[in-house]
């Protein structure tokens, strides 16, 4: 394995590539600490102790830009605004003609798209960055009462510096999205992937070590194994597929004879990656939300029966309703993700076009409806696994005191397992260019 690492860092080609990566990430965490123009960072600073764990609407996407979001610095956004504008895309392919079009136009269609794709970035980034200072501005944004310093988070309120505040945002997440497509240009990975990775992993240290302060540091130990067996079981879980064999007709074009070869389709346990987690979760902060902005006291002081069942049931994500909903709504979440993703009548039809045929199954009409069959059932552990993961955050909140940005489980190890995974077989690949070995034996 050292022998392996060492040849990575002695091939100069691949040695520069990671050089960059590192480089750019150094940048995006840097970035990540540069207050806003006209944020008053001592207050903010204040709030956030007095805050203890990030809960609550904001987790989520606190979580993504790696902290940033609530230190209202000029990566404040991170990348919510690409991940939200790629989903969105691709969800428009099933509703737009024109944008599948696009996507089955090969290169010059998907150049396009992303084009469409980075447009729709800087409108979100705008839109989400003008409710974050208008948040901010409220005294809002942490949920804290009784507190002066949460209430005066900004040093300048008059509309030319919440202008400003808008511009710099939405301007750090066009740069955030150049440096990325600079990484997958000319570092190793996917560059919005790694900058999500290295956003989550920022997190790690402060997550466990409030498991640790909270509780004991026995507690800390045993969370810690049981992180480990979580990695395992969800590089595991990655890792499996249902392949279905194909094969190929043999057919003779001109003098050449094509074809005859074997082949499978490898079907994923997870299709959906973490897509289902993040809609489930934002879908469960509109209760949340409108409970929020009608909190206020009524005449006679009291609180409408509906805005405190809200607040005690869907707030804090400890609640066993709340854990219930969210594990439905990903199950449901993942058939339908799975099912825009992934279509077996088009599948079916490209290996008719070429000659292909699962043995036993006829070609055509059989063939969507096979593997719709696989599809369907395969995807019923996928969803169940997606969760239980979803929940260890939840239960860790509930048993030990962690925060909902506990590490070992929800959406940030899918996005850890998931990205380390890809980038160390991408070194592997490279590394197999020039050597007989790889990373990987």
């Amino acid at each position: 394995m050292f022998s392996a690492i060492a040849r990575v860092f002695r091939t100069p080609d691949l040695r520069r590539k990671i050089g960059f990566t590192l480089g750019i990430i150094a940048i995006y965490r840097f970035g990540a600490h540069i207050p806003a123009p006209f944020v008053d960072f001592p207050n903010v600073k204040t709030c956030l102790d007095q805050s203890g764990s990030t809960q609550g609407l904001l987790s989520l996407v606190n979580l993504f830009s790696g902290g940033a979001l609530l230190q209202l610095s000029i990566f404040a956004l991170g990348v919510m605004p690409y991940i939200t504008a790629t989903i969105i895309v691709q969800l428009l392919r099933v509703v737009i003609p024109h944008f599948e079009t696009l996507y089955k136009e090969g290169q010059a269609g998907q150049a396009k798209l992303t084009q469409y794709t980075r447009y729709l970035t800087i409108a979100l980034a705008l839109l989400q960055s003008t409710t974050l200072v208008t948040v901010a501005r409220s005294g809002q944004l942490f949920g804290i009462s009784g507190v002066a310093e949460c209430q005066q988070l900004l040093t300048d309120e008059a509309w030319w510096a919440q202008l400003l505040m808008i511009a710099t945002l939405t301007a750090g997440t066009g740069l955030i999205m150049w440096m990325a497509e600079l990484v997958t240009e000319r570092g190793i990975g996917n560059g919005m992937s790694l900058l999500i990775f290295t956003s989550i992993a920022a997190t790690f240290p402060s997550a466990l070590w409030s498991i640790a302060v909270a509780r004991s540091f026995e507690i800390f130990l045993l969370v810690l194994a049981v992180g480990i067996a979580t990695v395992a079981l969800v590089v595991f879980v990655e890792q499996s597929q249902r392949r279905i064999p194909v094969q190929y007709a043999k057919r003779m074009v001109g003098r050449r004879t094509l074809g005859g070869s074997n082949t499978y389709i490898p079907i994923k346990v997870n299709m959906a990656g973490v897509v289902p987690v993040i809609f489930a979760s934002s879908l469960l902060y509109i209760p949340a939300l409108i409970a929020q902005f009608n909190a206020n006291p009524t005449a006679d002081g009291s609180v409408p029966g509906w805005v405190s069942w809200i607040q005690a049931n869907f707030v804090n994500g400890d609640h066993p309703l709340y854990m219930a909903v969210y594990f439905l709504l990903i199950i449901g979440f993942t058939y339908f993700y799975v099912a825009i993703t992934f279509n077996p009548v088009e599948v079916a039809d490209n290996m008719k076009k070429y000659g292909g045929f699962i043995p036993g199954i006829r070609a055509g009409r059989p063939t969507a409806e096979y593997l719709d069959y696989v599809l369907t059932r395969i995807t019923l552990p996928g969803s169940i696994y997606l969760g239980l993961i979803a929940l260890l955050p939840l239960l860790a909140l509930a048993t030990v005191g962690a925060n909902q940005n506990f590490p070992f489980g929800g959406a940030s190890i899918l996005i850890i397992v998931g990205v380390g995974l890809e980038t160390v077989k991408q070194i592997d690949a490279q590394l197999q260019q020039r050597h007989y070995e790889g990373l990987l034996r």
